[in-house]
């Protein structure tokens, strides 16, 4: 079952009407945040994450008002950068007039970064005074969590999990830590990971040179200097290192951190310089005293050959240092930390024990002396890295910012999905005489644009897997596009025609092979399920004339869909010696697709992600049922798991690849425009992967492309209506395209029916799963029967 969006708190405090017709369903635009936070030119981590977050919110939507709500502990000025709303750190009184305020602003969401340190009072309590007084919903990122808190620091992440709609945490140990200490219901918990910024890889002897590095092996640590950074222990390792690599220099960028200068000036940096001098390495060693802003930490970065983070806290969950190493590319050698051991799971990294210079001295070393471990390190991370950009970083909030504004009544959903239906008004307002329409202009079917046999083949393929639909509806729709599909057929030439005028006539003596592929689709189907009707007999007959004179079509979707009808064909017993050689042809024109194509970040068909993606994967996936070829099925799981897990979004819903993307070679997929067609795609490529695969990731991923359709979307709104059966032409940037065409509604339509096919093959399997049995290649073309 797919997954909903968590709204429970929202849904006690909003009161709900009865569950209307799903097409009048909208989400509640956010226009406005309450950013809480600190904020340059205070020093410290949280304020660089504020200020990096609020730039990513508005990159993620331009015109979006985010108000920085800034805290003050007296060592920043009182203009903070960009700030709405400064708020006293030690002032009791300022927190409840922070919340009055960002109450009375039009705030949509109100976002506070939690730290203890930077809230007054102790363990910074205060804060409570503010979350209790807010009357917009809450959305917290924890950037600490006490796995052994003192009684009061309970207290306070508490009171902040009661309050709030949303806990963002950066780490599954975070996730972990919060359900298993203190409580807290999953679906409550979003991990994001740390954002970072977009950079293009470059080499580190390329950026030496500006810092007086070149032809020195550079090891860097970077950020506010603190006695848990473990500097000490990399001071420590030098002397090995550099017996090593006698060019080796260790630079640790930063300013001490403002509380320790607070208490003992810059005593902890002198310390480590002197112990440097003790051990004959200052000239090993660069202590760069600042604060660097984004630009020259970048570049920085960009010159170091190794990053190291030889941290002494076991319980730190998030840090921003590591995720802008791992960014730019720098291979890590990292003490076991929580957030290290998450990130550098995958060989991205070195893990080494707390406090062990000798252990650092070996990792360090051993990557140094190791050119070519060194740049495969790095080139993994700087792949990792491009999933965390700051713009992905920023998509991903406010994602989860429109869900919780959404006007979606969460039972309506959770019933839609539960209980798949889809009435016939669409169906027969966008149907004729003649056929099916192709569009319609808000509702209102635009006879402008006349038939095409697309439409008409998938609508002859939903009446002929549509057992819901009654007589005699079911039997007049498939003969008027029985009828179309029929006049389509050009004999002369051998294809089907594709458009006609409303006037009915044909615009052109052929149509394209991804037409004349889907047409041969639909007959199948057709022919199968209608088997033993005037319908099925008539769709045998010209399946079998045209498939015959269609055995050489080019383009891979439509090699798809005549291998998708062959192989419905041989397992419905309509077996003929056409559709073995189209099966075999095309099962090896796709792969030969895959083999010409295939990068390692691109297990693709073809250089370009276009239309209609999931039908290459289910083509090569019932090719190899069909055929047991083992091999010919694995690539085409496999290419389907690669395209599934481009169409799941950050926050888990299905995001179908976007129009925009269309034609970019190697290009990762844009958001938008998403269509309905995706959506059916997915769910039935995901029916013919469960069938041989038990992994329920398929079937999990089917429904998440079904709930696309009723609200669990990018923009939370539904896309289709039960009732009338209709379906908006899909999803763009500024909301629902208005428009009802037959493509989209027999998108969903077909999904609704599809979706409990996928239902029953999981039901089917429980516990005994066995798969697809091979056809039975001896009677390919003997023996098939007449329908």
């Amino acid at each position: 079952m797919a997954k909903v969006v968590f709204l429970d708190k929202l849904d006690r405090n909003r009161a709900r009407g009865p569950a209307a017709s799903l097409v009048s369903l909208t989400a509640a635009r956010v226009e406005r945040v309450a950013l809480i936070g600190t904020i340059p030119p205070r020093r410290c981590g949280i304020a660089t994450f504020t200020s990096d977050s609020r730039d990513a919110l508005l990159q993620a939507q331009p015109d979006l008002t985010v108000d920085i709500y800034a805290l003050d502990d007296g060592t920043a000025a009182a203009n903070a950068e960009g700030a709405a709303h400064v708020i006293p750190q030690n002032s009791a009184g300022a927190y409840q007039s922070a919340a009055r305020q960002i109450n009375n602003s039009g705030a949509n969401i109100a976002w506070l970064q939690h730290e203890f340190g930077i809230f007054g009072g102790p363990d910074g309590e205060m804060v409570i005074d503010l979350i209790e007084h807010l009357e917009v919903p809450l959305v917290v990122t924890l950037h600490t969590i006490l796995e052994n808190p003192s009684p009061n620091q309970r207290r306070i992440t508490e009171a902040i999990i009661r309050h709030a709609e949303v806990l963002i945490v950066m780490a599954e140990k975070a996730r972990e830590l919060l359900k298993g200490r203190y409580g807290v219901s999953d679906k409550q918990i979003k991990v994001i990971p740390h954002g970072i910024p977009d950079r293009a890889y470059l080499a580190p002897e390329q950026a030496k040179p500006e810092f007086d590095l070149a032809g020195r092996d550079v090891i860097l640590t970077f950020g506010l200097l603190s006695p848990d950074k473990g500097i000490g222990d990399m001071i420590e390792a030098l002397p090995a290192i550099v017996r090593d690599c006698p060019t080796a220099i260790y630079l640790v960028l930063g300013a001490t951190h403002p509380h320790i200068i607070a208490h003992e000036g810059e005593a902890l940096r002198e310390r480590l310089q002197a112990r440097a001098s003790q051990l004959g390495v200052s000239d090993h060693v660069r202590f760069v005293d600042s604060f660097v802003d984004l630009d020259l930490l970048t570049r920085y970065l960009q010159a170091a050959d190794v990053y190291v983070t030889p941290y002494h806290n076991p319980n730190q969950i998030t840090s921003g240092t590591l995720a802008y190493a791992i960014g730019l590319g720098k291979p890590v050698v990292a003490t076991r930390y929580v957030h290290a051991q998450e990130v550098l799971s995958d060989g991205t990294g070195i893990l080494v024990p707390f406090r062990d210079p000798a252990g650092l001295a070996r990792a360090i070393s051993d990557l140094l002396r190791d050119d070519g471990r060194r740049e495969r390190m790095a080139m993994r991370a700087y792949r990792l890295g491009r999933s965390m950009v700051w713009e992905r970083y920023g998509k991903t909030v406010m994602a989860n910012f429109a869900a919780l504004t959404a006007e979606v009544p969460v039972e309506l959903i959770k019933h839609q999905i539960s209980n798949p239906v889809a009435g016939t008004a669409a169906l027969r307002r966008l149907t004729d005489g003649t056929g099916m329409f192709q569009h319609s202009r808000f509702g209102v079917a635009d006879r402008n644009h006349g038939y095409c046999i697309d439409d008409n083949a998938r609508a002859l393929a939903l009446v002929a897997i549509a057992d819901d639909l009654v007589e005699p509806l079911r039997s007049d729709l498939a003969m008027v596009y029985a009828a179309f599909v029929q006049h389509a057929w050009n004999a002369q030439l051998g294809v089907f025609r594709n458009f006609m005028h409303f006037d009915r006539h044909w615009l052109e003596d052929g149509g394209s092979d991804d037409s004349n592929g889907r047409t041969l689709w639909a007959l199948s189907l057709a022919a199968t399920r209608r088997r033993g009707s005037p319908i099925g007999a008539w769709a045998n007959e010209l399946y079998r004339e045209s498939s015959f004179r269609l055995q050489s079509l080019h383009s891979l979707r439509a090699v798809a869909f005549s291998v998708l009808a062959s192989v419905e064909m041989l397992r419905g017993g309509l077996a003929t010696l056409v559709s073995a050689e189209i099966l075999k042809q095309g099962a090896a024109a796709l792969l030969r697709g895959v083999e010409a194509h295939s990068r390692p970040d691109w297990n693709w068909f073809e250089p370009v992600l276009a239309y209609d993606n999931c039908r290459l994967s289910e083509a090569l996936i019932s090719a190899g049922s069909a055929l047991g070829d083992e091999g010919m099925r694995r690539v085409g799981l496999d290419t389907l798991d690669w395209i599934m897990q481009r169409q799941i979004s950050e926050t888990g819903q299905f995001r179908p690849i976007g129009s925009e993307s269309f034609g970019n070679a190697y290009a990762p997929p844009k958001q938008f425009d998403q269509q309905p067609l995706e959506a059916l795609a997915a769910i039935e490529a995901c029916i013919a992967a469960q069938n041989v695969d038990p992994d329920t990731k398929w079937t999990d991923w089917g429904e998440k492309a079904y709930a696309w359709f009723v609200g669990e979307n990018d923009l939370w709104v539904a896309v289709a209506d039960q009732e009338s059966g209709e379906c908006f032409d899909g999803l763009t940037p500024q909301g629902r395209n208005g428009n009802c065409g037959a493509e989209s509604v027999l998108a969903w339509q077909m999904s609704t029916r599809r979706i409990l096919d996928l239902r029953a093959t999981v039901t089917a399997q429980d516990k005994n799963y066995s798969g697809l049995e091979p056809v039975n290649l001896l009677f390919w073309g003997v023996g098939a029967s007449e329908a």
